[in-house]
């Protein structure tokens, strides 16, 4: 089973970016879909965006769509979250998981897959 970090997480103002990295490890990297989601206290974990193994096809949550941008570096074992126009509503833990099926990533299911423990992004208003 791949082994995943993220990092990049940080506090950041409103209206700015970050870029999230996911490392992966101890896997065929290349024959995985990868995705991200986030957590923000007291609510459930939810989707943010995904991408297929071969960086082909990516989805979003439509909270983030033209807003975030999700790629991967198969020669680097890792994928990436470019997050623009930050929103205080963006603040929560973010996750990145990997799995052979791009449905299960996208359904964001934590006893699915494998995941990251996650990294804190905080946009401060």
């Amino acid at each position: 089973q791949v082994q995943l970090v993220e990092s990049g997480g940080g506090l950041v103002q409103a209206g700015g970016s970050l870029r999230l990295s996911c490392a992966a490890s101890g896997g065929y990297f290349s024959s995985y879909a990868m995705g991200w989601s986030r957590q923000a206290p007291g609510k459930e974990r939810e989707f943010v965006a995904a991408i297929s193994w071969s960086g082909g096809t990516t989805y979003y949550a439509d909270s983030v769509k033209g807003r975030f941008t999700i790629s991967r570096d198969n020669a680097k074992n890792t994928a990436y979250l470019e997050m623009n126009s930050l929103k205080p509503e963006d603040t929560a833990v973010y996750y990145c998981n990997a799995d052979s099926s791009s449905a299960t990533v996208r359904r964001g299911n934590p006893g699915s897959g494998s995941w990251g423990q996650g990294t804190q992004v905080t946009v401060s208003s």
